[in-house]
């Protein structure tokens, strides 16, 4: 049993330290190259408003507002990180977790990006992986590249955990 609450904490903080790994990509993106991603507030309105029964919308940005969107948002946001740092040990088993290597880390990664290519974005109204945007083939690149990131932040923030719960 404490094995397999120490593989399930450490996967928690493997979800987190990838997910911030985005966020410090995202930020050093934004201050030095003015490179905008998406608005966590929005993503705060769209699960908002899915615990009202909405799913779609014409434009997220245009959507009925939610109290706390952006908080909302920022808190869902590390809780899809953490949700898909389980795939390593459920695709990849427990041994994973003791002596992680990157490609599997890479995979996952950029697989997550499957989520708002053909959930979110068409959801939140920009159509399937961006194609109602003016640049969609920009919006796509940007999210691979942010995706492999986060694979990066999973991959490291695995040895990290090794290293503190060694």
């Amino acid at each position: 049993m404490d094995f397999l609450l120490l593989n399930y904490g450490k996967t928690v903080l493997i979800g987190i330290g990838a997910t911030a790994t985005m966020d410090i990509w995202r930020f050093l993106l934004q201050k030095t190259a003015g490179v905008s991603s998406l608005d966590l507030g929005l993503l705060g309105r769209w699960v908002g408003n899915l615990f009202r029964g909405k799913i779609f919308h014409t434009s997220i940005a245009k959507a009925e507002v939610i109290p706390n969107e952006t908080k909302l948002g920022w808190a869902s946001h590390y809780a899809i990180g953490i949700f898909f740092s389980f795939l390593l040990p459920i695709l990849w088993g427990e041994g994973w977790l003791k002596n992680p290597t990157i490609m599997p880390a890479i995979f996952v990664g950029v697989g997550t990006v499957v989520a708002p290519w053909f959930l979110m974005q068409p959801a939140m109204g920009i159509g399937i992986a961006a194609s109602k945007t003016p640049k969609p083939y920009q919006v796509r690149l940007r999210n691979i590249a942010i995706h492999t990131v986060y694979g990066f932040g999973l991959y490291g923030s695995a040895l990290l955990t090794n290293v503190w719960f060694h």
